[in-house]
């Protein structure tokens, strides 16, 4: 029943996160069902299966304790926070006995279950937000701020964007008859070559002019002769910016839709192209074409535009991550090659290794450089000088292209970086078997690696050696984990965050160093007790939940904490960004909406957990 409070109780809700989804009828009669209490320091709310009316907490004023049954910490609450939806189902029950302890006086609001209830029947979309597992709360709040967005072209289905002109022709038909069937009214640029059905290839008007008229190619052969074998696709309810990424990932520019296993039109680049934004995501072919290290640092401006376009587009942290990382190894790999053409031919075989987030493809705007140079056993000192010359020149390049310096020299312009094959297995059997605080230092770096140029089988035998040895060290998983979780992530109300002390960024949140860098500290954990040797943060998790190291649900938990809280941080540098500011991985407290807040602290709540496992699984006499 309404009372005197009621309109202030509808004006709270409206502004706090789930409630601000709701029509504004649904959430006023939801307001008339609350109840006020008033609760002082010290007092204990107890939850268990003999409470006939059980109600979803709300805290309008004051802080709260949550504990477990064995007294551990579960969470600090504070205003707007929420607490008690997880009786609904379908966890009914399961956490009765655990206590909310009272650590400031509190003013609460009661809101029954059963209107709860009620609402998440009627709109679907905001039950998600009182789901009883967190991943897909978290799920819910990523997808929420992607449909906030105008997502423009990049959110496109490729069908709405591509053309039905494309040619398919049988694989039989002879490449002059298929030149005219693509020359037919302007028909296409591309043809699909079908086999009983089956996609079994594709020739493009490129294809046609390099492969067959300047190779002088009998023309009355069978297409099958000058094809490209098992092309690409796109499916045509796929997003635009999927098909942005294939085409960079696979240097191609057309892709030819299908739906339901049948070819629907074609997509190409001319497409694409009449957006700015989207037109700048092709700058590797610029990279590709440059002839100088100016001119690449020419290009640098635009690595900004695309990450705001990605951002601003709702992107996900995974795509985002890739598509920087296509942009960071075409830029690496142009500087090496114009590099080599200056110094001369490579005197022997080597690999160049990126490591850090450039290794893992989840470069963003502020990742720096993090490489290494495998040399083979047979170079000789006048070898590695020709190697040191070659890593400066590169690692100069990328600082002028807008990749930073390494602060930590953790780069292949550093000798010690630019060793032979058997120098960097001395390194990994000194890293693991005596894992002291320096060598997990370095190992932290090179424990995920990957070759963008050279012969990746070196980088291959190092990393095959490197499993050799943590597999043969039981004391190197529980070192990473001690060193893991000695910082933990703020489960504490937000005016009493883990904040930096001093300096310019005094009384920010390093979202990086509390929140980021734990849950790929876990990700590394994680998948190499399973003996994986993936370097992606998500994909190690999947990886070892496959591999039984860690629960289905654990994974997809850590997964969606990982998701938002990287978009947090993406939001973060493109609000400073677009305020002609320097990025940065410190956030203001006061910055982060209610509706951030009370996502972040699930988040935190599911890195605490699972350092928690870490600790009881691999660490002897926790």
């Amino acid at each position: 029943m309404g009372t005197s409070v009621t309109p202030n109780i509808s004006d709270f809700l409206s502004r706090i996160d789930p409630f601000d989804k709701l029509p504004t009828s649904l959430m006023q009669t939801l307001a008339s069902c609350v109840m006020v209490k008033y609760l002082t320091e010290g007092e204990i709310i107890e939850f268990s299966a003999l409470c006939q009316k059980r109600h979803l907490y709300i805290i309008r004023t004051g802080a709260i304790e949550q504990k477990s049954p064995n007294g551990e910490l579960r969470a600090r609450l504070g205003e707007e926070d929420q607490f008690g939806f997880t009786f609904l189902e379908p966890l009914k029950n399961a956490e009765d006995g655990y206590q909310a302890q009272v650590i400031e006086d509190t003013l609460l609001y009661l809101l029954p279950h059963q209107e709860v209830k009620n609402a998440c029947i009627n709109y679907p979309e905001f039950a998600d937000y009182f789901a009883a597992q967190a991943n897909v709360r978290l799920s819910s709040a990523v997808n929420y701020v992607c449909r906030k967005e105008e997502k423009g072209l990049f959110f496109r289905n490729v069908g709405e964007v591509a053309s039905e002109n494309i040619a398919i022709i049988d694989c039989n038909t002879s490449i002059k008859d298929v030149a005219k069937s693509m020359c037919e009214d302007q028909r296409s640029s591309c043809a699909v070559v079908m086999k009983d059905g089956d996609i079994i290839g594709m020739v493009t008007d490129r294809d046609m002019t390099r492969n067959v008229v300047a190779a002088e190619i009998d023309t009355n052969q069978p297409i099958t002769e000058v094809m490209n074998a098992s092309p690409i696709l796109i499916n045509s309810d796929d997003k635009v910016i999927q098909a942005i990424s294939l085409m960079l990932q696979y240097n191609i520019r057309c892709l030819p839709v299908i739906k339901e296993g049948q070819v629907t039109g074609l997509l190409t680049t001319t497409h694409l192209v009449h957006n700015h934004k989207t037109q700048s995501l092709f700058l590797i072919e610029k990279i590709k074409y440059a002839n100088s290290v100016n001119a690449l640092a020419a290009l640098k401006g635009e690595k900004q535009i695309i990450f705001q376009a990605l951002v601003e587009s709702g992107v996900s942290a995974e795509i985002q991550g890739q598509v920087m990382s296509m942009i960071m190894d075409a830029f690496t790999r142009r500087i090496i090659q114009l590099t080599e053409d200056l110094l001369g031919p490579v005197p022997c075989e080597y690999a160049w290794i990126v490591a850090g987030s450039h290794a893992r493809n989840e470069v963003h705007m502020l990742s720096d450089q993090d490489s290494a140079i495998v040399l083979s056993d047979d170079a000789s000192d006048d070898h590695k000088i020709y190697f040191v010359h070659l890593a400066m020149r590169v690692c100069n390049g990328l600082a002028a292209c807008g990749y930073p310096l390494c602060d930590g020299k953790y780069m292949a312009a550093t000798p010690k970086w630019c060793q032979p094959i058997s120098r960097w297995k001395e390194y990994y059997h000194k890293w693991v078997s005596s894992p002291e605080y320096n060598k997990l230092l370095s190992i932290s770096v090179f424990l995920e690696v990957r070759a963008i140029h050279g012969n990746g089988d070196f980088v291959e035998e190092i990393q095959s050696y490197m499993h050799e040895c943590i597999h043969n060290s039981p004391k190197f998983i529980p070192a990473l984990v001690r060193d893991a979780t000695e910082t933990q992530p703020p489960l504490g109300i937000f005016n009493n965050l883990v904040l930096e002390k001093g300096g310019e960024n005094s009384n920010t949140l390093n979202i990086k160093k509390y929140a980021l860098n734990l849950i790929i500290d876990l990700a590394r954990i994680f998948s190499l007790a399973a003996g994986g040797s993936l370097t992606g943060t998500e994909e190690r998790f999947r990886y070892a939940a496959k591999h039984g190291t860690m629960s289905e649900d654990s994974c997809s938990n850590i997964v969606g904490a990982f998701r938002f809280i990287t978009q947090v941080r993406f939001r973060h540098q493109l609000n400073a960004l677009n305020m002609n500011n320097e990025p940065n991985n410190h956030i203001y407290p006061d910055e982060f909406s209610s509706f951030e807040r009370k996502h972040l602290k699930e988040a935190f709540k599911i890195i605490n957990e699972l350092q928690d496992v870490a600790k009881l699984r691999f660490v002897k006499g926790v």
